[in-house]
């Protein structure tokens, strides 16, 4: 006997993963001191080691693919070893691959045995079926912790928490039981974060200049884990932040990753979300911007759809005066070549300011104007009550399919996914939800769209009075806010700024001079109520009889 163990050459292995199934495991270096005292006790011969924190194994055994032991089972194979010990089978193998080509080797009397403190297995029929009972135990108990994960990551999504660590703003619960724990807001840094978000929406900020702003000016810090205390923000962490759906109420999981209607309070809106998305660029990455201008990110060249950016320059001359310009010209993006010549700040401020002062209507026009829009409240009011009608059975009829969905899914006839897979139920979920909660939103805005349209066209009429006043008097941003106000697709050809305008300004703006003449004329006529003079309006005048439609 002595002699068949002098034989034997050990090779001492130990290993602790750090997902669940090893939780209750021993540590590494616990389980180095059992197997050396095994050693010990028995006077084993040890060819190699591979213990404790140094040299242990630190993975899962659950799927084949480990490198010590693969080299291990290498070693027994080419006859340098033919011995192991460890502190239980388990440590070995949690997967049938590797558990059968333990027995393999046993089989073909490579591996002679294997210890651990409490059994020895021997190449035998009776210690090969309790070695392989062993593995098999293990297998199913990885299994099992398999199946419990996913199903409480499942249980997780559909209860709208997004598995893992909260991102900064927000916080993990940890006082209620293990898997119902829920993300709720960081009353510390919350309000912060949301402040870098306003920051961004602005347009006059990138990034860095945010991170710049946060960490030095406001010293915030980020939150204290078990590894590290609260530090400044790092560069990639203000990217994370303004690219995360996550401060928007959604979050992405899985692979491939899919979005997830979340539960917890967003910060944001989608929309603001979009728009920063846009502001950063298709990568992520903020425009650069080394001087900040009044009009760039607005405008696009009419010759080759580039974006228009600016460039300041300075010029001296013969008597020493220094005189600064600030151009703008396509940024050629799009095309090299593009013809598009530079216009100077002094042009492009005399096309905006004389845009918007053939656009200025009078004082008695806004005043009548803004009238006209609250005797018109309660007409609007009646029809949009159809609208509304219409979004709740909508809604009612997006909550019986997810019902029904939901049902389909987890009934047991569907155990296997024949009638709806995983991967199928995500999606028609998320697109479902998505649908339901713009039409929530909707219903949510209802009762106040009629009140936010008047609100809305009240500070149309304003603007069109005072824009030029505030144009002329105001600072880069205000200039910008109104070129931005006017509508949309601003392009520049020929060095001429061409502006498609909103329609809330075309109803004003395209026929202004004849709207007023009209309404002269109608005032001239005779005396009346403000109700009795639109009724005269309304049946005289074209103009008006051709008011866009409110939701526009």
């Amino acid at each position: 006997m002595i002699q068949q163990q002098e034989q034997i050459k050990y090779i001492a292995y130990s290993r602790k993963s750090t997902e669940s199934e090893d939780r209750q495991m021993l540590s590494l270096d616990d389980q180095k001191k059992e197997i050396e005292e095994i050693a010990k006790r028995n006077n084993l011969k040890i060819f190699e080691r591979f213990l404790g924190k140094e040299r242990g194994e630190s993975q899962s055994a659950h799927k084949r693919g480990r490198p010590i032991f693969g080299y291990i089972m290498k070693q027994i194979e080419s006859g340098k070893a033919n011995g192991l010990i460890v502190w239980h089978p388990n440590r070995l193998a949690r997967n049938a691959y590797d558990g059968g080509l333990i027995i393999t080797l046993m089989d073909e009397g490579k591996l002679a045995e294997i210890r651990t403190p409490y059994r020895t297995y021997k190449n035998t029929p009776d210690d090969k079926f309790f070695l392989q009972l062993e593995f098999g135990v293990a297998k199913k108990s990885s299994d099992d912790s398999g199946v419990a994960v996913k199903r409480g990551l499942k249980t997780k999504l559909q209860m709208g928490w997004c598995p893992g660590r909260a991102p900064l703003g927000y916080l993990n619960t940890v006082s209620k039981e293990k898997g119902l724990n829920e993300i709720i807001k960081d009353l510390e840094r919350f309000d912060t974060v949301k402040r870098m978000w306003d920051l961004m929406l602005t347009g006059n900020y990138t990034p860095p200049q945010i991170l710049e702003i946060a960490n030095k000016e406001w010293k915030f810090k980020t939150r204290t884990t078990k590894h590290y205390s609260g530090r400044p923000m790092g560069r990639s962490t203000i990217y994370t932040i303004f690219t995360n759906p996550f401060y928007y109420g959604w979050f992405e999981y899985g692979n491939p990753k899919q979005l997830h209607k979340g539960s917890h309070e967003p910060m944001i809106t989608e929309e603001e979300f979009d728009r920063v998305q846009k502001l950063m660029g298709r990568e992520g990455r903020p425009r650069p911007k080394e001087h900040r201008f009044a009009f760039t990110g607005l405008m696009k060249c009419g010759n080759c759809g580039a974006a228009i950016t600016a460039e300041s320059k300075i010029k001296k001359q013969k008597s020493g005066k220094v005189h600064h310009y600030v151009y703008y010209h396509c940024t050629k993006r799009k095309d090299v070549n593009c013809a598009e010549k530079v216009i100077e700040l002094k042009s492009l401020n005399a096309q905006i300011d004389e845009l918007v002062k053939n656009l200025t209507i009078s004082e008695k026009f806004k005043d009548w104007a803004i009238k006209y829009l609250h005797e018109i409240r309660q007409n609007e009011a009646v029809s949009n009550e159809t609208i509304l009608e219409s979004k709740q059975k909508n809604v009612l009829q997006i909550t019986k399919q997810l019902d029904n969905l939901l049902l389909k899914y987890t009934s047991p006839e569907n155990e296997d996914g024949r009638f709806i897979s995983d991967y199928e139920y995500q999606n028609l979920k998320t697109r479902l939800l998505k649908d339901k909660e713009g039409l929530e939103n909707d219903l949510k805005a209802h009762g106040k769209a009629i009140e936010n349209w008047v609100e809305l066209s009240e500070r149309t009429f304003n603007f069109a009075r005072y824009a030029q006043m505030w144009f002329a008097k105001g600072d880069l941003d205000t200039r910008k806010a109104i070129l931005a106000a006017l509508g949309s697709n601003l392009l520049v050809k020929d060095q001429k700024l061409n502006v498609e305008l909103h329609p809330f300004f075309k109803t004003i703006f395209e026929n202004v001079k004849q709207a007023e003449k009209e309404l002269s004329q109608v005032r001239t006529a005779g005396k009346g109520s403000n109700k009795e003079q639109i009724a005269i309006v309304m049946a005289k005048c074209p103009t008006w009889r051709g008011r866009p439609d409110s939701n526009r």
